[in-house]
């Protein structure tokens, strides 16, 4: 973009950033082949009923974390399992860990890594479509998944985070919001002043160096930008009350609500989490000094 365009752009930002305002199965048994002969018996390969939450242990040299997946984001707990059967994690790292913020692994990169690499840039090859969804939020304990700056947020196939956090004040709380808000408007702004149309008649109007009617279509471009803004945030201004009262009273990380996929929680391990987000670690990456290495399965 040509330097007189980013001008522009930032005098178009100034015009539309406006703060959002905070409103309230069953198993096959094997039948026999007949009275005289032993039962055939098979591994059957059980789903898992929506009602039951699958449960996973993770062990680490500072303890055991027993995490829940959840049902309302299937396709991160159905890949999550699968990796987890297959012994994927085992032996893999906690590679950036945050004090007050969060502890990240799952890099296939880390198992065998040398202590000096950076790590976070190993994957599987595919990604998660996102699931967002406003019930599952980034409480501490929260199992979240971690993705790169791809426009639809789709997760990563294998890197997973667990939220440490801290606790917050209402009033912080409500800047978080706000400002997360004001970002998501500036976002759709962006791409739209990237469209050829709008690009073309801010160029035509610069070089006429006419000033008012480049204000005048600039700010004619405010009802869409709206339109679109509510269309794709319908809940922007909704506050779930609970959640609040959760960051207050107990902590997480609001500030990634709504922009990565929340899909399950720890269920017992708090301390471990605590300990592993204290080590020391490396200040460039945030990578532990002394490697921590995870191992993985499923229980009931």
């Amino acid at each position: 973009m040509k330097k007189t365009a980013i001008i522009t752009f930032l005098f178009l930002a100034s015009a539309f950033a406006s703060i959002a305002q905070v409103n309230k199965s069953n198993q096959v048994k094997p039948k026999p082949k007949a009275k005289k002969a032993a039962p055939i018996h098979k591994t059957v390969t059980r789903p898992i009923p929506f009602s039951i939450e699958q449960k996973v242990e993770l062990t680490t040299d500072y303890g055991v974390i027993v995490m829940k997946l959840y049902n309302e984001t299937p396709k991160h707990r159905d890949n999550f399992i699968k990796l987890v059967k297959a012994g994927f994690y085992d032996s893999l790292l906690f590679h950036r860990v945050i004090e007050t913020f969060m502890i990240q692994g799952g890099d296939p990169g880390s198992k065998y890594s040398d202590t000096s690499a950076s790590l976070g840039d190993g994957d599987v090859g595919y990604t998660i479509p996102a699931e967002f969804n406003p019930k599952l939020f980034h409480r501490k304990g929260a199992l979240a998944a971690a993705r790169d700056n791809n426009p639809a947020k789709a997760s990563s196939g294998c890197q997973f985070y667990i939220v440490q956090g801290k606790s917050y004040t209402p009033k912080e709380l409500e800047q978080i919001i706000n400002g997360k808000n004001m970002s998501h408007k500036q976002e759709i702004l962006y791409n739209l002043y990237q469209r050829d149309s709008v690009q073309a008649m801010v160029n035509e109007l610069n070089a006429k160096g006419d000033k008012e009617a480049l204000r005048k279509y600039i700010s004619s471009l405010q009802p869409a930008a709206d339109k679109e803004y509510e269309q794709k945030y319908p809940n922007a201004t909704n506050v779930d009350m609970d959640q609040i009262e959760y960051y207050v009273k107990v902590g997480g990380t609001p500030q990634l609500d709504g922009d990565y996929t929340v899909f399950g929680e720890v269920i017992s391990g708090w301390n471990v989490i605590d300990k592993i987000a204290a080590v020391a670690t490396r200040k460039s990456d945030n990578r532990p000094l002394v490697n921590v290495r995870m191992k993985m399965r499923l229980i009931q």
